[in-house]
């Protein structure tokens, strides 16, 4: 009876031990791989199989291997602001900016192994990218974008320079990225694009360029005042000859009413001249008189004078 037991016993704690067993090595054995994050199985610290990159469990082999998680979203890569020179030895800060994710896990895990590893790598590849193309080409280049030639030649461009841009900003952006996507696939990175952020003078070039920005400026507001007081003078002129034309009309429209109105009075005038002439020479000569004397007038004339003969008749 004591042997049944002890058997019994043993076979309690064998089940026992199989199934803590097989709890262990489920739960040791899968895993589950979220949203967007890639991972890689490792055997004694070696890369087993190809990346795993569908969200859900998985399966390893438990307590052999492990699994190291990578992400897969965009990722952002900040480089620090250098001074650089361009082509035509002008000194600049030129702070650039990367977006870049992981493309393939395992050859990034082989390669660089984690994301600070992987930011200095970038730091090296794309800040002597960076610093090659602008030492390669002008100033314009990086401060202007490749839409700016289009925009200089318009009648409202400030610019009358003859810098003719090749690729510009946006255009240097594009062939950094190019260049850079060649070196970077044997880490296991994709860089989505490049960025300039800033492109700043250094202090002695800013003074000279505010001190030609203040001076343009001057010189565009010297031509806008002239333009303006080539305007007001041709305002002032058509105005001045419109005025002259409706003076005129309004002296022409005025003689003609005066012309009329004299050959009206001259009509009536004539008409009473042939009703009574002698009453008609009488009231002339009247007025003549009202014309011709004043308070301290003296007139001298011969007694047989027509002017005379009214007065002669009144005695």
């Amino acid at each position: 009876m004591f042997e049944v037991i002890v058997v019994n016993k043993l076979i309690r704690g064998f089940i026992v031990a199989v199934l803590l067993g097989l709890v262990v090595t489920v739960w040791d054995g899968f895993f589950i791989l979220p949203e967007g994050e890639q991972a890689v199985v490792t055997q004694f610290g070696a890369p087993v199989g190809t990346p795993i990159v569908d969200a859900g469990l998985h399966f390893k082999t438990p307590f052999v291997q492990n699994v190291q998680y990578f992400d897969k979203k965009i990722l952002i890569w900040d480089g620090d602001p250098n001074q650089i020179p361009t082509n035509d030895k002008t000194f600049v800060y030129v702070d650039v900016s990367a977006r870049w994710r992981i493309s393939n896990a395992l050859v990034f895990l082989q390669a660089v192994n984690n994301i600070d590893r992987a930011q200095g790598v970038l730091d090296d590849i794309i800040g002597s990218t960076v610093r090659d193309l602008v030492n390669k080409n002008n100033l314009v280049e990086i401060i202007r974008s490749s839409g700016w030639q289009r925009l200089r030649d318009s009648p409202d461009s400030a610019e009358n320079g003859s810098e003719k841009i090749v690729l510009g900003r946006d255009g240097m952006a594009k062939k950094i990225r190019e260049i850079v996507s060649k070196a970077t696939p044997k880490y296991g990175i994709e860089v989505v694009d490049v960025m300039f952020k800033r492109v700043n003078y250094i202090e002695s070039v800013s003074r000279k360029v505010y001190d030609r920005m203040i001076s343009e400026r001057k010189r565009i507001a010297a031509e806008k005042r002239s333009q303006g007081e080539g305007q007001k003078a041709e305002i002032l002129g058509k105005v001045a000859r419109e005025l002259k034309t409706i003076t005129s009309g309004a002296n022409r429209k005025a003689e003609e009413i005066k012309g009329a109105a004299d050959a009206e009075a001259t009509k009536i005038y004539a008409k009473a001249y042939s009703q009574d002439p002698e009453f008609y020479a009488f009231s002339k000569t009247l007025e003549s008189y009202e014309k011709t004397f004043g308070d301290n007038s003296k007139l001298i004339v011969s007694s047989d004078s027509q002017f005379f003969k009214y007065l002669n008749e009144i005695k």
